[in-house]
């Protein structure tokens, strides 16, 4: 695992190993800059008097988590037939979880919110949403958020490592493909819906009968297979017909528990319906957004295919992870050193707006304080804990989430560990929005 070195100055040098930046902080040479990713800063060099190698960082963006690498890179002629051959030596490698399943869920919630207190109070208002115009590249702000993250990432590198190019995969999924690959000429140029409405279709799909008890000739009612309030979504796929009964019956609970006594009516309604494709769509809706990103910050960028970077992978028989799908984004003819711990890097934001904690029914459970921070720790922080007497005497290591009591939660990577008081913390790193942990990649 290579350590990140900056010069007196805090410009970005060539990343070394453990042993080197234990020695230069042993002798007095190096300062700890930052614990995650570990970064040490040189006191008596600058990036002048130094040589610089071509590092490339490699990213392959998905929809719930994007792979990076940060790769040297080395180019050998080949003898016999004089082609140029490039390799990657593996320097860093990080997976990036995004949080837009939460951020999509919380802003449900409030539009919830805001539909009943208009229903409520404000009915005599006249509704505004009519109004409201977006710019162009609007992006929902759950793909927007997975654009941000990644973008701020690369600036975070940038100014850790001597990166002077950059390689994307730009994938494009062909969501009609996916749901039927025979699909061929005007069937693929119609779509689905071709001719008809969404109530037509679904009285001709399911049969003009229940869903979930089969009852006909009787008024249907449109239901969503997995509920909205629980992340489904309003796709064709999703929908199905029902009585009034069953549709009450049903609610906003899932398929599974409604027909846990009937698997056989389950299999059949899940083999009916067709799989989401929310994560194609969202990797399909921010491929540009971020290409664009990428090309203003000045580096020279590299545009990989998904099968080239799959075939990149079987070629040099790589085994299956975000991080090193990344590694073999773009031309690459051989991969070193990839048996280094990967960084999970989990998006947790920097708090909530919100500060009424509500019960699954609605109802008030908590309140947050005003104040973010309590005892000089803020909720995130990295913490060492040394607890010397007690039930639970021992370190630990991890992320606080604070009370203004005073008594603190700990997640480490052993467990959480409830009730630490505030004088055994001691703080090591400010919040960033993220939690770290490292993990091995399975072979």
């Amino acid at each position: 695992m290579a350590v990140f070195v900056l010069d007196r100055r805090k410009k970005p040098l060539m990343p070394c190993s453990e042993k080197r930046a234990r020695l230069l902080s042993e002798r007095g040479r190096a300062r700890v800059h930052r614990l995650v990713p570990f970064t040490i800063r040189l006191l008596d060099r600058e990036q002048e008097d130094c040589a610089l190698q071509p590092v490339r960082l490699k990213l392959d963006p998905g929809s719930r988590a994007t792979g990076v690498a940060l790769v040297r890179e080395s180019q050998e002629v080949g003898a016999d037939t004089g082609e140029v051959q490039r390799s990657a030596h593996v320097l860093f490698l990080a997976e990036l979880v995004h949080r837009g399943h939460a951020i999509r869920a919380a802003l449900r919630q409030r539009a919830a919110f805001r539909r009943r207190r208009r229903c409520a109070n404000l009915r005599h208002r006249q509704s505004r949403f009519d109004n409201r115009t977006r710019r162009n590249g609007w992006l929902p702000p759950s793909l927007q958020h997975r654009v941000d993250t990644i973008t701020s990432w690369v600036r975070r590198l940038c100014r850790w490592a001597p990166v002077s190019s950059l390689s994307q995969e730009l994938v494009r999924f062909d969501t009609q493909a996916l749901q039927n690959p025979e699909i061929s000429g005007i069937e693929y140029q119609q779509g689905t819906l071709a001719g008809c409405e969404v109530r037509e279709y679904l009285l001709e799909k399911w049969g003009r009968k229940c869903a979930y008890c089969d009852a006909e000739n009787v008024p249907l009612e449109i239901d969503h297979i997995h509920p909205r309030s629980k992340g489904g979504s309003d796709r064709v796929s999703n929908l199905t017909l029902a009585c009034h009964p069953c549709n009450r019956r049903k609610g906003a609970q899932d398929i599974k528990d409604v027909l846990a006594k009937d698997p056989k009516r389950l299999a059949r309604i899940e083999a009916q319906r067709k799989a989401p494709l929310r994560d194609a769509a969202a990797v399909n809706s921010t491929r540009w957004e971020l290409w664009r990103r990428l090309t203003a910050t000045a580096l020279p960028v590299e545009a990989g295919t998904g099968g080239r970077t799959k075939w990149n992978r079987h070629r040099l028989n790589l085994p299956k992870a975000h991080a090193l799908d990344a590694a073999c984004v773009g031309e690459v003819h051989a991969v070193t050193n990839w048996r280094v711990p990967t960084l999970k890097i989990q998006c947790t934001g920097r708090g909530s707006y919100q500060r009424t904690r509500l019960t699954k029914h609605g109802f008030p459970r908590g309140y947050l304080t005003r104040s973010k921070s309590a005892f000089g720790f803020q909720t995130g922080d990295l913490v060492r804990v040394v607890v010397t007497t007690g039930k639970k005497a021992g370190n630990y290591l991890g992320r606080v989430a604070i009370r203004a009591s005073g008594s603190f939660n700990i997640q480490s990577a052993t467990g959480l560990v409830q009730g630490i008081h505030h004088r055994f913390c001691t703080l090591l790193q400010r919040a960033d929005g993220y939690g770290y942990s490292w993990t091995r990649i399975a072979i």
